[in-house]
């Protein structure tokens, strides 16, 4: 028997919610691009639920990070205390904004 059939998703659970609380689960679950099924494992499950748009302004971050990090070392002969605190400080922030969106996704919100 191979991984995919041991693995295969074949019980069901019902859950009742209301009319309102089904629309908002459908409606995050598309957000997230993702099945209801697999939105409320997830969920269930701790695990984490990144929508694109957070997929995309997290590289996006990264991707300053390491433009920060390049222009940072290509200014070092005309580096000053006070602009080496200034590059420090942007890039601290990145690093802050990159956790708070990952520890965003860790529960459904």
């Amino acid at each position: 028997m191979s991984k995919s059939e041991s693995r295969q998703k074949d019980q069901w659970i019902k859950v009742r919610c209301t009319l309102e609380e089904k629309a908002l689960l459908v409606e995050k679950a598309k957000a997230a691009e993702v099945s209801l099924s697999d939105l409320m494992r997830r969920a269930a499950l701790n695990r984490k639920i990144k929508t694109p748009t957070d997929k995309k302004l997290m590289g996006e971050l990264l991707q300053l990070g390491g433009l920060q990090k390049h222009l940072f070392n290509q200014m070092q002969t005309g580096m000053t205390t006070d602009l080496s605190k200034q590059f420090s400080d942007v890039l601290v922030a990145i690093k802050k904004a990159v956790i708070a969106i990952d520890l965003s996704q860790s529960h459904v919100k």
